[in-house]
């Protein structure tokens, strides 16, 4: 990996560690449902205009189909439950629950690509079960919301269906033009539903502007530094972002909101990280690595 592409993923990790600090913020004032709304409507405007500019047709008629199923699986709903979940998870709690994305997209391929599971995978779920049972678990003194964790969790799972359903049906789809289509799709679809909960009054400055950064930092350049990634590195070296992500989270979340952080949070996110790792791992990664070790 070049510098610049290291550098890339970090920042991309960064951005998007920085999403569940933003939704925290601006779930509480504007409601779950106008916060996934606003975020996708955002981000797939400001990726048409973009490309528009530089000349690029998604083909979002030819790929309406695929646009839409794969915005509901990847945007949609999981936005809705996020910022459901930031109701009352913490953002370096909600980070760490996003981890588990790449287990449940082993899972799917098991289902939807008929692929097996090597041993190195199993154990990699196995050892992220236990993270996310640790840092679960409350703190003394202090309630954890169930329904928000399994809101979290269902968002995760939403991502790991999407791989699968992207890998199966959606694999002749620019990868550009899905970016703008799936935020698009999902913001016209969410849209009828932001009156049935309004928000009970106008924004706070900070939450609006958490708005716009959901939109724009965390959706439309972020997906721009992806795609590049993808391009110079491979879908797999791309995904490693998932190992930084929870750091950022974590860090964001301590730093700008005053989140503790707890022995049960960090010993469950370097079990998440690890599962995350094992999952994600090529196969014969581990054989190579020891036959060139000096």
């Amino acid at each position: 990996m070049q510098r610049a592409d290291a550098a890339r993923l970090v920042l991309l990790a960064a951005i998007w560690g920085a999403s569940f600090l933003f939704t925290r913020i601006a779930a509480p004032e504007l409601g779950p449902i106008l916060t996934a709304a606003l975020r996708t409507l955002i981000a797939g405007i400001a990726l048409a205009a973009y490309f528009a500019a530089t000349g690029y047709r998604p083909e979002l008629r030819r790929f309406a189909r695929q646009y839409v199923i794969v915005g509901i699986l990847t945007s949609g709903l999981p936005f809705l439950l996020w910022a459901y979940a930031a109701l009352s998870l913490t953002a370096g709690l909600m980070s760490v629950l996003n981890a588990t994305s790449p287990m449940w997209g082993a899972l799917w391929s098991v289902v939807l690509l008929r692929e097996r599971m090597r041993a190195g995978q199993v154990l990699g779920l196995v050892i992220g079960v236990g993270g996310v049972a640790l840092v679960t678990q409350p703190e003394p003194g202090h309630a954890i919301s169930h329904g928000a964790v399994y809101a979290a969790l269902g968002a995760a799972f939403c991502y790991g269906l999407a791989g699968g359903y992207m890998k199966r049906w959606a694999s002749n789809v620019p990868a550009r033009g899905m970016a703008a289509g799936t935020q698009l799709a999902a913001g016209v679809l969410l849209a009828p539903f932001i009156a049935l909960s309004p928000p009970a009054a106008a924004p706070t400055p900070l939450a609006a502007a958490s708005m716009l950064a959901l939109g724009v930092v965390c959706g439309a350049i972020a997906y721009l530094l992806y795609f590049r990634l993808v391009a110079d590195i491979g879908a797999t070296g791309a995904l490693t972002v998932t190992y930084l992500i929870p750091v950022f989270g974590v860090l964001w979340g301590a730093l700008f909101l005053g989140e503790a952080l707890s022995l049960f949070t960090l010993a469950g996110a370097a079990l998440v990280i690890l599962g995350t790792v094992l999952v994600l791992m090529p196969p014969g990664a581990r054989t190579r690595r020891a036959r060139s070790a000096p």
